[in-house]
């Protein structure tokens, strides 16, 4: 397959030229010619989403392998390439039977790629557990850990860890040998954050949600995360975080961002009542939260959603593409194989317009949208 006469993304940047591929990326940039004429039309890689709990009224927690082909088509139909089944928190049993469906998940056609598990939990803190359900919480367990990697054929790529929980330290220690270790749901304060960081965590969940605030005094996991050179999760649909702040993030991580959806299975669905981890959780005009509170509760967005917010709130087109495709490819230690459009890495690649509206999607250099 050839495109040309497009602008494509490389290596941080817009290029004039074209891409060639058929199950990988074979050549891009000025060289390339010939083929389908793109008339200026973006090609950028496929966006990665690590942080999705569901959409379209499904949930990655439900262990439904249905659920999980029509998550993926929804994804791969808005511009998500690859996907990160991320379960909540729940009882081991219901925990482990997610985990089987994600080890026994075959991508449909027209379906987006699992790029591995993130297990949002059970390990996160009381104090901070947000919209998980606090009944199934319970510390860092190198055991139970293991059991679950186990049960999704060793996919998990992202566990998030509260690192004040007794026996966190030696949990992280331990499981960043095997996966990336992210601080989230956590009440921990800055010198606990950066041992954690020392101790091999990398990442930081949903940065500035459930987790304290940054503070002149109390510095906290946020300046942890930027003082050990983390890649950091936001959720760029407007709520969770305000503009302003996703505009200092990008500046001060900078190619440490990873934009995430953190969607529910309201996601693509009505405003209405739902669940998530055994809570429910309401949808009333693209706000979701826990029902009787003011408590958010993840997003309805779709991740495309979210970048082309990125961009309206002052992030540079060319910061919030790589923070939904390389950096989060990074976050989960695929950057060899995805999230790029350089030779060899999968065919995963998506069209956009000049206004950033999806023309094409193409996932193992096949076209599926």
């Amino acid at each position: 397959m050839l495109l040309s006469n497009g602008n494509i993304y490389l290596n941080g940047r817009f290029v004039s030229g074209g891409v060639a591929f058929s199950r990988v990326v074979e050549a891009a940039g000025p060289e390339v010619t010939g083929g389908t004429d793109l008339a200026g039309d973006y090609v950028i890689p496929g966006l990665i989403d690590i942080h999705t709990h569901g959409a379209v009224g499904e949930d990655a927690g439900d262990g439904n392998p249905r659920g999980l082909e029509k998550m993926a088509r929804y994804y791969a139909a808005g511009g998500v390439t690859a996907w990160c089944p991320t379960a909540a928190t729940l009882p081991e049993k219901a925990l482990t039977k997610a985990m089987e469906a994600v080890g026994g998940f075959v991508r449909p056609g027209d379906g987006a790629r699992i790029a591995g598990v993130h297990l949002e939990g059970p390990f996160l803190s009381r104090e901070k557990c947000g919209a998980q359900n606090p009944d199934n919480l319970c510390a860092p367990d190198v055991h139970l850990f293991r059991r679950l990697n186990e049960a999704s054929g060793r996919q998990v790529r992202l566990v998030t860890v509260a690192p004040e929980l007794p026996g966190a330290l030696p949990f992280i220690r331990e499981v960043s040998k095997t996966c990336a270790v992210s601080l989230g749901h956590t009440a921990a304060d800055y010198e606990t954050a950066l041992a954690a960081y020392e101790a091999g965590a990398s990442h930081a969940t949903h940065l500035f949600n459930a987790m304290p605030p940054l503070h002149h005094r109390k510095p906290g996991v946020v300046a942890a995360a930027l003082e050990a050179g983390a890649t950091v999760e936001l959720i760029p649909d407007g709520l969770h975080v305000h503009p302003a702040v996703i505009r200092l993030v990008h500046r001060l991580f900078g190619e440490k961002l990873v934009l995430v959806s953190d969607s529910l299975r309201c996601a693509g669905m009505p405003d209405g009542a739902y669940e998530l981890g055994g809570l429910a959780v309401t949808l009333v005009g693209g706000r979701v939260t826990l029902r009787g509170s003011d408590t958010l509760a993840g997003s309805s967005i779709h991740l495309m959603d979210g970048l082309r917010r990125a961009v309206s709130f002052g992030v540079p087109l060319e910061a919030a593409v790589y923070a939904a495709t390389a950096a989060p490819a990074r976050a989960i230690r695929r950057d060899g194989e995805l999230g790029s459009l350089a030779p060899g890495f999968a065919a995963d690649l998506i069209v956009l317009d000049r206004e950033l509206n999806l023309k094409a999607v193409y996932i193992d250099g096949e076209r599926v949208r």
